[in-house]
């Protein structure tokens, strides 16, 4: 009897140990997932490879700072199940994060994102230059992708080339994005503006939404002053409806392969695709990627009878009727300048 209620002891004790531990355990594993591994914030960025374990990632984390207990960090992750949920990716971590935090942005796929602007008016392959400097795809990669004609068709574009068609704005990409990915995604930005009331009205103007793409992107290249977008392009469209060649300088200069910014009589008279002195209505293409608001004045131009435009050299141009009011303003704006 007393060896029976010697062992009822024992085991009673050692229950008690044990829940006492597993207390212990808990509160412990309770102040590690909710206190920081530094008051101060020291900013990481972790790069976690397709197919890495979160082993292997608690290991680097712990040694980074980020954390400060490896075998904690994977005990409380498996608890919760998300151990078998790490994505791939890049991180923006920080020492001033918790243990939970952290496990939740690294399950969730929270992965860090790269801003990208493209302003309106660029090439693809100033696109091209912009998406390389922002660390996302090379730009020989970028360029080539933009004129691959399988990739226009898959996008159910019309034109030689995506010219036209990368949308300008603001962009936010994860580091591991394709060149692939970013082109359908300035592309899909592009088809979103689209509707059927943009459609319905190029219909009005006896123009296919290819031709006002093409035209808003003359529009942006011709544009310094932004309100000025609406009467340049009533100018253009004024010109097309009397068969009048547009001769707009930023299609000859896209004509010209390795342009060195001096643009000369010979290169107005070179017979190129893009050439609008030589040919009469519009390029094959857009010369550009134009934004909204050179979209909306290609399909609503000002009511104006202009046909001619010559810049003031300061950013704003003057715009006639006659040629003779236009010859007088070149000579005004342009000649006597030049003299000056």
């Amino acid at each position: 009897m007393f060896k029976l209620k010697y062992l009822l002891l024992l085991i009673i004790a050692l229950l008690i140990a044990v829940a006492g531990a597993a207390g212990w355990i808990a509160v412990d594993l309770h102040r590690f997932a909710n206190r920081p591994a530094d008051g101060e914030e020291h900013s990481h960025i972790v790069s976690v490879a397709p197919g890495e374990s979160f082993g292997m990632l608690s290991a680097r984390l712990e040694k980074a700072g980020v954390i400060t207990s490896d075998i904690r960090f994977k005990i409380i992750a498996r608890l919760s199940g998300d151990d078998k949920r790490l994505r791939a990716g890049e991180y923006a971590l920080s020492t001033a994060m918790t243990p939970m935090e952290i496990i939740d942005i690294l399950a969730s796929g929270k992965v860090l994102l790269h801003r990208l602007t493209i302003p309106e008016g660029y090439t693809i392959d100033q696109v091209a230059t912009e998406v390389e400097k922002a660390g996302l795809a090379s730009a020989e990669e970028f360029s080539r992708l933009a004129r691959d004609p399988s990739l226009v068709s898959e996008l159910q574009l019309d034109g030689p080339s995506l010219e036209g068609y990368l949308f300008p704005d603001t962009y936010h990409f994860p580091r591991e994005v394709s060149a692939r990915g970013i082109i359908t995604t300035m592309v899909n930005a592009y088809q979103s503006l689209v509707t059927d009331e943009w459609r319905n009205r190029a219909h009005e103007l006896d123009l296919s939404i290819h031709d006002i793409v093409t035209l808003a992107s003359i529009i942006e290249k011709e544009t310094g002053a932004p309100s000025e977008r609406p009467i340049i392009a009533s100018v253009f469209h004024n010109r097309l409806k009397k068969r009048m060649r547009l001769e707009s300088d930023p299609t000859v200069i896209y004509g010209i392969e390795s342009f060195d910014g001096n643009i000369t009589r010979r290169h107005l008279s070179s017979a190129t695709p893009y050439n609008t002195y030589v040919i009469r209505g519009l390029p094959p293409g857009p010369i550009a990627n134009p934004g909204r608001a050179a979209l909306e004045a290609a399909l609503y131009p000002a009511e104006t009878d202009y046909l001619f435009f010559v810049s003031k050299k300061d950013g704003t141009h003057y715009f006639s009727k006659t040629i003779a009011e236009h010859t007088e303003a070149v000579r005004k704006y342009q000649l006597r300048r030049k003299r000056h």
